[in-house]
């Protein structure tokens, strides 16, 4: 019971900084890449980590943490194995939401939208300039499926350095996802929990933007 006590209590009052209707750009990409890049120069660590949350054709909802690694007007782009629990959720169900959190800002983003397979070209562009061991990381998981112990995938990671040397090949189950949002929210925690919500979304070829309570 101590410990629930604690978590009750609990709580930050926001103060950083508002969110107005008058301060706010009219594209939501703009208004991202205006917050993106202020966090980018606060030097905050993994910056863009963001939650992936997708759900089962039946509705059946998951989340995890994954790194953000591109994005313009079109989308954002992540990197996974498309066999792994979120690839074949999307796979029956291919809509997604996005959560980036950044607790020294005080603000968060959500984003949702469909999700897309880039090319395969530029999927074997981008697993060609990661780290080395992370390319073999990823040849040698078959992620979301059980294993024995950890044993069995350090030999496999070990046993494919040998293999392939400086050249690992790019997974055929691996590869780039690109979420095309139809809607942005826009979160600045305020004071006595009255927080800011601002909402891109998008109908026809227009954004319409609106205030949500907090």
């Amino acid at each position: 019971m101590q410990e629930n006590d604690q978590l009750k209590n609990l709580r930050l009052n926001y103060e950083r900084d508002q969110l107005l209707e008058s301060n706010i750009g009219s594209n939501p990409f703009i208004q991202f890449k205006f917050w993106f890049d202020l966090v980018l120069k606060a030097n905050i660590t993994e910056p863009n980590a963001m939650t992936i949350a997708t759900a089962t054709k039946n509705g059946i909802p998951s989340a995890r943490m994954v790194l953000l690694k591109g994005f313009d007007e079109t989308g954002f782009t992540f990197f996974t194995n498309y066999e792994s629990r979120k690839g074949k959720e999307l796979l029956e169900n291919p809509f997604a939401s996005l959560l980036f959190w950044w607790r020294e800002f005080e603000r968060q983003v959500r984003i949702e939208g469909r999700i897309e397979k880039i090319s395969r070209k530029d999927s074997e562009e981008y697993f060609n300039v990661r780290p080395i061991k992370s390319r073999y990381g990823a040849l040698s998981s078959n992620q979301s499926e059980v294993i024995e112990n950890r044993e069995v995938l350090e030999k496999r990671f070990l046993d494919l350095e040998k293999q392939f040397g400086e050249n690992p090949p790019t997974p055929e189950n691996w590869g780039g996802y690109k979420l095309i949002p139809n809607k942005f929210e826009f979160w600045q925690g305020r004071r006595d929990r009255l927080h800011d919500r601002i909402c891109y979304e998008k109908v026809k070829n227009d954004w319409k933007i609106y205030r949500l309570q907090p």
